[in-house]
Order: C-alpha cells, then sequence, then structure tokens
C-alpha cells in the first residue's frame, strides 16, 4: 500500500504508464479474488526456505492492496491459507501463523488510513490462538472502512463452506424456520461466509497452475478466470493491472449468447 492518490504516479513505471493507457476506469471488476499460488518455487529458485518465499509473498500482497484501491476494485479476497495447508511441514505451517501477526500488526495503521475493511472467511476458530486473535482485532478496528473490502480466506475450503451451509440450512428446516420449497439460489449464497459481497468478477490464479483448489466453488460460477504464469512474489502491481485490462477486453455473458 502506498499513500499515493493518483494511479499515474502509483503505476509508475514505464510498463505501468503503458498499461494505463489501456485501463477503462469504468469497467473495473468490483471483485476481485485471487488465488496467490508459487511462494515456495519462488524461494525455491533463489536457494531460499519457503519462509522467504512467504515474506516476498507478503510484500505482493501490499501491492495487490494499494493497486485495488488505486484501480477503484471495491473487494478484493485472497486465498491466504487452505484447510488443506495444514498438511505441509510443521515449521513451514508455524511461521507462516507468526508472519500473518507480524503483518497485520505492522500493516494495522495503514490499513485504517487507507479505509480498508479486513474480513475473514474460513474457520478461524480451529487457528492458533495468537493468528485468530490477530485476525479479529483486525476485523474490529477496521469495521467501519469502507473503501476496499478485503476478504481474506484462512483456513478456507470451499466444501467445507458449503456443507456448513447445508447444515444451517438443514438446522433451520428441522426447526420449522425455513421451509424447504423456499430454498433457492439466493437464501443458499445467504448461508455462505461470503454472504453480503457479490460474486467475484475475476479470479486470478498466479504460477499457471490451471485448476481451482477449492477455492470459492460457489461463488464463481460466472466468474472470468485469469491465470498468469508470474509467481505470487513477483506479482506486482503491473501485474495486477495487466490483468484487469485484459478481463475489460472480454464480453461477460453469463450463461446467454
Amino acid at each position: 500500500m502506498t499513500d499515493t492518490a493518483r494511479p499515474d504516479t502509483f503505476f509508475s513505471t514505464a510498463r505501468g504508464r503503458e498499461l494505463l493507457t489501456q485501463f477503462d476506469a469504468a469497467r473495473v471488476p468490483g471483485h476481485v479474488a485471487i488465488i496467490m499460488d508459487g511462494n515456495g518455487r519462488w524461494a525455491s529458485k533463489r536457494g531460499l526456505p519457503k519462509v522467504a518465499g512467504h515474506r516476498a509473498g507478503a510484500r505482493a500482497t501490499e501491492e495487490a492492496i494499494g493497486t485495488a484501491l488505486e484501480t477503484g476494485v471495491r473487494c478484493l479476497t485472497l486465498y491466504s491459507f487452505s484447510s488443506e495447508n495444514w498438511r505441509r511441514p510443521a515449521d513451514e505451517v508455524g511461521a507462516l501463523m507468526g508472519l500473518f501477526v507480524e503483518v497485520l500488526k505492522a500493516k494495522m495503521d495503514l490499513l485504517r488510513e487507507r479505509d480498508v475493511r479486513v474480513h475473514v472467511i474460513g474457520r478461524l476458530d480451529e487457528m492458533p490462538v495468537a493468528t485468530a486473535t490477530a485476525f479479529r482485532e483486525a476485523m474490529a478496528e477496521t469495521a467501519g472502512n469502507d473503501a476496499l473490502h478485503l476478504v481474506i480466506a484462512l483456513n478456507y475450503g470451499s466444501r467445507n463452506e458449503i456443507v456448513d451451509a447445508v447444515r444451517a440450512i438443514a438446522a433451520e428446516v428441522a426447526a420449522g424456520d425455513l421451509d424447504p420449497a423456499a430454498i433457492d439460489e439466493e437464501s443458499f449464497s445467504a448461508h455462505l461466509s461470503t454472504a453480503g459481497l457479490p460474486d467475484p468478477d475475476l479470479l486470478v490464479r498466479t504460477s499457471g497452475e490451471l485448476r481451482i483448489s477449492n477455492f470459492l466453488l460457489w461463488q464463481i460460477a460466472y466468474t472470468e478466470l485469469y491465470v498468469t504464469e508470474t509467481l505470487w512474489p513477483d506479482f506486482d502491481r503491473d501485474e495486477f493491472l495487466a490483468a484487469i485490462i485484459d478481463y475489460q477486453h472480454r464480453e461477460r455473458r453469463f450463461g446467454g449468447r
């Protein structure tokens, strides 16, 4: 994140300025979701430990937030830690949990200054106490902010989310509070952790992998997909702007012709 207020100063490289000539401020995706992949490979290519890749990834996250603010994206959802990521080595997971706390504390003042609201989706109560506490405090301290809704998918898995929604709906039906005939797409969406948020307009995946990885399976039914070979730590503001411009060149049909 930066304190700049004009896109032409924020995107200061030659590539960034050239991309700005193609950028249409009237056709910005309202909600961008990102599968942030490639931290480990970035570190391995440099002979560094994986935690170094995660630290570099944290800087890319800062770039992404700044880019969203400068371009007018209203909601940014970041896949930070999946429910499957617990299978990684314990030392890597532990370092990542500590990094979450460190970055949140270091950037809290800037999040408040830039009017960024933090929200977490996923099973936060299953996270280490210090990590869960840091995110709960961040949500509480930024709850009134409005320039950008920053959604962190943490200990998140879309299948878990859908199962949790089904359980909640089943409980309401069993209690007589919900008529099964009244269940539709809208009521189902209201039971997901993203309730109240628009579905993503654009889903970005870095590192070139061609899979969804159990991310927002319900919500991305008609989302535009953008895959780049760039590893997440190298996904800077210009790369993000290029993804937005690619989106702007598409015709969204939502199943129609």
